[in-house]
């Protein structure tokens, strides 16, 4: 009798572990820790005063604001829950874009991301510089130029640790993410333990939470934008789908871990500085974490600006981590060069993409004016946001068959369509401003790009040799056929 095939799971393992691909070395905490640590930045030490402020200082409304923000941040988690199991692919919008709209449409987000992304993550370097240089210059501002150099060093430090390997790039983003939350405990918990005691002043401020001016419409929609931007990186978990273990069970389970814990974190730090501080105080604070410590704690106030670096420093490291994979992503599908597609011998990381990358966010950092240009692409995420939960919905008619883990009920993507676009719409009818004009033709530009290198193919012989230099100096092959490229 011949020998038939055996199927050791030993040896499945074996097997798999030999194909060069990204290896599925991120848990559940993991992923907890990746989604919190993007979400939860400076700003909710800093500066969580828009919603507030828009709210006519009226409290009550201010917390609801808070809470139906992050209801909806936590509908737009579940759409992409379904589609984080359902296409469990690095890329993360991008993937699910292609997949369900098509090409160009997923050309358009790289071509955007490409940009404001490397910019953004230029922006935190600069602040976490920031918060990091000004206790060594007590009153007076700390060098430019010595700000800009730690910035540099901050944003290569986090691409050679992401580039080398997922497993420490992980550790580092749980280890500052429990970093972030006991800090953000001492906030909330400092709080509740005034209110409990019973301060008049405080009580009366939650007894007579709607007492202030109601705000209108228009405000109320405005204060809903700065309570959607403090909740912003909930999408990041889909950009490491590849990397998860057991995503179909992983991904929904991360997100509804994650998201509703931030949601609770922020009312509860809210709740604290209105028990310390005024509406009027909040508003009118440069940084209100740091007020409030200076009322609660004076004695070891000095833990809040620390804890500012720290939490800027984790949301970094996770804003980092996704580019990474979505400039990977875009390679793969032949919208980027070939080289950055490819994946280190020694490590299996992407470590071209991560290089790329960390390079065009330093580009951002030299002349730091330009991040200010990338102010007027917020409007691009919601887009993008919105082309992504239209593309659960096509791909619900268009493959009714494909297997999904988990399935979001059907109404939410539609609300978070319209929601998107009502977002993408609205600041520019409210305060309509020449820039967004250059922002939507910026975006228009990608098709000078993407008709002839996408679809016409247009190719240059000599790029193949720099990039067999470039392969050998960064010792990097070409991943093998992903499950991706079988699917399209």
């Amino acid at each position: 009798m011949g020998k038939g095939k055996t199927n050791n799971p030993r040896d499945e393992k074996r097997k798999e572990n030999a194909k060069m691909q990204l290896k599925r070395n991120i848990g559940y905490f993991n992923g907890v820790s990746f989604i919190i640590g993007s979400i939860v930045g400076a700003g909710i030490f800093v500066s969580p005063t828009g919603v507030l402020k828009h709210s006519l200082l009226n409290v009550g409304v201010a917390l609801m604001i808070w809470t139906a923000s992050g209801l909806v941040s936590l509908m737009g988690s579940l759409c992409y829950a379904e589609l984080g199991t359902a296409l469990p692919f690095s890329g993360g919008e991008y993937s699910h874009i292609k997949r369900g709209l098509g090409s160009l449409p997923a050309f358009v987000f790289i071509w955007t991301s490409t940009f404001t992304k490397p910019a953004s993550n230029a922006a935190r370097a600069l602040l976490f510089a920031e918060y990091a240089t000004q206790p060594f210059y007590g009153i007076c501002p700390a060098p430019e130029v010595l700000k800009k150099c730690l910035a540099l060093a901050v944003l290569w430090s986090l691409g050679i640790l992401n580039g080398c390997s997922v497993k420490m790039a992980a550790w580092v983003q749980t280890v500052f993410t429990l970093l972030k939350m006991m800090a953000l405990s001492v906030i909330a918990i400092g709080g509740i333990v005034l209110l409990v005691g019973g301060r008049k002043e405080s009580l009366a401020r939650f007894e007579d939470a709607f007492s202030s001016e109601i705000p209108n419409a228009s405000q109320i929609a405005e204060a809903f934008f700065q309570g959607l931007y403090a909740y912003g990186g909930w999408w990041s978990v889909n950009y490491m789908a590849e990397e998860m273990k057991n995503p179909s069970r992983n991904i929904p389970l991360t997100v509804m871990t994650a998201v509703p814990a931030v949601i609770v974190f922020y009312l509860l730090v809210n709740i604290s500085y209105l028990t310390v501080l005024t509406p009027k105080e909040i508003v009118s604070s440069v940084a209100v974490a740091v007020t409030w410590a200076d009322r609660v704690i004076p004695s070891v106030a000095w833990i809040i600006p620390l804890s500012v670096a720290v939490s800027i420093f984790g949301a970094l490291n996770s804003s980092m981590f996704t580019l990474g994979r979505l400039s990977y992503a875009g390679s793969q599908s032949g919208h980027l060069p070939v080289l950055i597609s490819m994946l280190n011998v020694h490590s299996c990381t992407p470590a071209p993409a991560m290089i790329f990358s960390t390079t065009i966010a330093s580009i951002f950092i030299i002349p730091s004016d330009l991040i200010m240009l990338t102010n007027y692409f917020g409007f691009s995420a919601w887009l993008m946001i919105g082309l992504t939960c239209a593309s659960l919905i096509v791909l619900r008619y268009r493959e009714p068959h494909l297997h999904r883990p988990y399935k979001v009920f059907l109404p939410v993507p539609f609300v978070m369509v319209a929601m998107s676009f009502f977002l993408v719409l609205a600041p520019i009818v409210w305060s309509p401003n020449l820039q967004y004009v250059y922002a939507f033709l910026f975006m228009l530009g990608s098709l000078i790009v993407y008709l002839p290198f996408i679809h016409f193919k247009l190719h240059f012989a000599f790029l193949d040799k720099i990039t067999c230099h470039l392969q050998l100096l960064l010792e990097v092959c070409p991943a093998d056929e992903s499950a991706e490229s079988k699917c399209e």
